[in-house]
């Protein structure tokens, strides 16, 4: 297990994303994004060992967060939880996971971030930062301090990040607020209420397909606020050929993907109350109820689609998600001479709507990107919703055999069903805005294994040293969303020929969950001087799925299937010495070589192997070297991150390429200044060498060729100074 300290975090520059500050510091992780505060969840891509965000599993302070990423149907992330500062902690377990984590993705490690209680003392902290690109961040936090006999004592705090995009027309924003009561009841327990709202409201950096990047720079981004530009490019995505002015070697499925604009609005709103008792001598019990709230509106302008009253040809399409997540949690720990045993359960509804709505763009000006998404002036195309049940139990067992040695055995029941698909599709009555089959498909499907265990053992021993093993099972539930996407058992099914619900009907057959096998073993070595580490893992993975194009040249259709097992062999070797004090110089390396096995994809009329060739958009190789020197009140940190080439296709013949990426971070603490007790300045920079790499990806890989346009350019070398105060 690896913890990432508050003290860590405050090595990068304020308000960064925790997951990016995980992956520039810990063995195993990798992650990308398009901005140097890594909060665009569209672009955000985060990987611990070959799994990626939405096959983790999260907690924070026990509460689930769900799947991860943009299009978030049944979660919400970190950066939309927790203000930054707020955090106290975060630890990633890079093997098995855990069992007490409430999650139904869970196929690889888990996540688990803790946040602050607040102080005893009444005081307050705030910081102001400003940075490249108009970048500007404020943070405050106000701590009431102990308020009666009882103990009662609350935080409230507020942050506010804002920064016109680094290429393009537009900004992104983002509000949060975060409030937390702790009342101790008697000397034998707790309760805990928490109360977190953010608003995002950003225009996005337009997804490029590699040629797109190349041979246009990487400045290449939506036409806005061009829109005479816009609309001849729209004419040449419909009626084909190239604009003039495009360099050759630019193709016409690629003029497509260029539109007018794209935004997202997000807000939500997360509540908890938190229950830690201790029952008696032996027993402790934690409950927790939480509520979680999220709509927003998610648009992009359409080049493919006809405004009817305007003839414009293209329009505003607008996605309106809206989830309501209600559940509770129960553990009890029973701790006895040399057993503790945990046990608990988790029960979840979730329940998602998504109507997506068109809305016209006029003949001189398009549709508003931010506002006027009313109801009765808008077209509705589709709509889609599900409601998911999801229940969890767990027991384990912690035998402390002698000092230092434990093992762990335990299990995990999961069962989830969904139901759920079109509620909705208006795609036959639109032939005036050019509507395109739109893949209506409802039913339920149920994801369930009672018995999924998991054995750790750990043993310290002669002081430094640590050797450890882990096996566990996974099961990960299948994924919903709206139904002209793909990567779900839902969503792009079928053609308008072979329609989308004979081929959910016939998946509903043979679909079976995904699930792992995860073996880690491993030593450490721990001393003032030095820290070593090294890891070795293998996992199976049983039943992957995907979205792809199956069935014969005369009747080719989309189709949601398990492409065959994949194994994963890999290793983690970090080293860190301390020379003396002050100074900490640490080196890790990960390789891993993610392979699939048996998968044979339908292609192009007929079927591929891909048996041997390397996961998708995972690297194969990343180094990591970290540096922190502090002296009296100065602190200097300086990270280098090496990714190796990611392929980018199932049978790996185009690949997103090796990327060196640098960050450096300075600060100096004043001490108490006038009415602050603490006084700190920080100055930073990303992307210190500036260089021109592909961040994130959003989107399905494609079996071949440079098809998709999901890659996303990362940020270029950006500024930023801060000031914070505490008092």
């Amino acid at each position: 297990m690896e913890v990432v300290t508050r003290e860590t975090m405050d090595h990068f520059v304020a308000g960064t994303s925790p997951m990016q500050v995980l992956a520039l510091t810990t063995p195993g992780a990798n992650f990308a994004s398009d901005d140097a505060f890594g909060l665009d969840n569209v672009a955000n891509t985060l990987y611990v060992r070959g799994f990626n965000q939405s096959q983790l599993g999260m907690a924070v302070d026990g509460i689930p967060m769900g799947g991860q990423g943009f299009h978030n149907w049944n979660g919400l992330s970190i950066d939309q939880i927790a203000i930054q500062e707020n955090l106290s902690g975060m630890t990633m377990s890079q093997g098995a996971g855990a069992l007490d984590v409430p999650s139904a993705q869970t196929l690889g490690g888990a996540l688990t971030f803790t946040t602050a209680d607040p102080l005893d003392k009444a005081g307050g902290r705030i910081s102001q930062l400003f940075g490249s690109n108009n970048g500007f961040r404020t943070f405050a936090r106000v701590d009431s301090g102990v308020l009666n006999p009882t103990g009662t004592k609350f935080y409230a705090s507020y942050a506010r990040t804002a920064q016109d995009l680094w290429k393009g027309y537009g900004d992104q924003q983002e509000h949060q607020a975060n409030f937390k009561l702790v009342q101790p009841v008697g000397e034998h327990g707790k309760i805990t209420a928490v109360f977190d709202y953010s608003n995002f409201d950003q225009y996005n950096y337009m997804g490029l397909t590699k040629n797109l990047w190349q041979r246009l720079g990487r400045d290449t981004t939506y036409l806005k606020p061009n829109y005479a530009l816009s609309k001849e490019y729209a004419y040449y995505a419909q009626n084909g050929g190239i604009p003039p002015g495009l360099p050759a070697g630019i193709t016409n499925d690629e003029v497509g993907d260029f539109a007018y604009d794209g935004t997202q609005e997000q807000r939500n709103y997360l509540s908890a109350v938190t229950g830690e008792f201790q029952l008696n001598s032996f027993i402790t019990s934690r409950t927790i109820a939480y509520g979680h709230v999220s709509n927003g509106d998610y648009q992009g302008t359409n080049p493919f689609l006809t405004s009817p009253s305007s003839g414009v040809l293209m329009a505003d399409e607008t996605g309106h998600p809206d989830v309501r997540r209600i559940g509770f949690t129960q553990n009890f720990t029973v701790k006895l001479r040399n057993n503790e045993i945990q046990t608990g359960f988790w029960y979840e509804n979730d329940r998602f709507n998504y109507p997506m709505r068109l809305y016209e763009d006029g003949q001189d000006f398009a549709h508003n990107s931010k506002s006027n998404y009313y109801a009765y002036q808008s077209t509705t195309w589709f709509a889609d919703s599900f409601n998911t049940n999801t229940f969890q139990f767990f027991i384990q067992d912690t035998w402390h055999i002698i000092p230092g040695m434990t093992l762990t055995g335990g299990f995990r029941s999961l069962t989830q069903t969904t139901h759920g698909g079109t509620s909705y599709d208006n795609t036959a009555g639109l032939s005036a805005w050019g509507t395109y089959y739109s893949h209506p498909a409802s039913g339920s499907l149920t994801a369930s294994n009672a018995f999924l265990p998991h054995f750790n053992w750990d043993y310290h021993f002669l002081d430094h040293h640590e050797i450890y093993w882990d096996i566990a099972e996974n099961m990960r539930a299948y994924d919903f969303g709206q139904q002209s996407s793909s990567g779900n058992a839902w969503g792009g099914l079928g053609t308008a020929t072979n329609t989308a619900q004979s081929v959910f009907n016939q998946g509903k057959q043979t679909l079976r969950p995904e699930r792992t096998w995860n073996y880690v073993v491993g030593y450490r070595y721990n001393s003032t001087f030095f820290t070593g580490s090294v890891d070795f893992y293998h996992t199976d993975y049983i039943n992957r799925l995907a979205a792809i194009t199956t069935g014969p040249t005369n009747n080719v259709y989309a189709a949601f299937i398990n492409v065959g097992h994949e194994t994963m062999n890999g290793a983690d070797v970090l080293g860190a010495i301390r020379p003396f004090r002050g100074l900490e110089i640490t080196n890790s390396f990960s390789w891993n070589n993610a392979t699939y096995e048996d998968a044979a994809l339908p292609y192009d009329g007929t079927t591929i192997s891909i048996k041997g060739k390397h996961q998708v958009y995972y690297p194969k190789f990343m180094y990591k070297a970290n540096l922190t020197y502090s002296y009296k009140r100065a602190t200097f940190n300086f990270n280098a991150t090496y990714t190796s080439s990611r392929p980018m296709t199932y049978l790996n013949d185009v690949s997103i390429p090796a990327y060196w990426t640098t960050n450096l971070n300075l600060s100096y603490d004043f001490g108490g200044i006038g009415f602050a007790h603490d006084m700190k300045a920080t100055f930073g920079i990303t992307n210190v060498a500036n260089q021109n790499y592909i961040g994130g990806v959003y989107g399905a890989a494609s079996v071949s060729g440079d098809d998709n346009a999901n890659l996303f350019v990362a940020a270029p070398r950006q500024f930023f100074g801060s000031v914070a105060a505490e008092f």
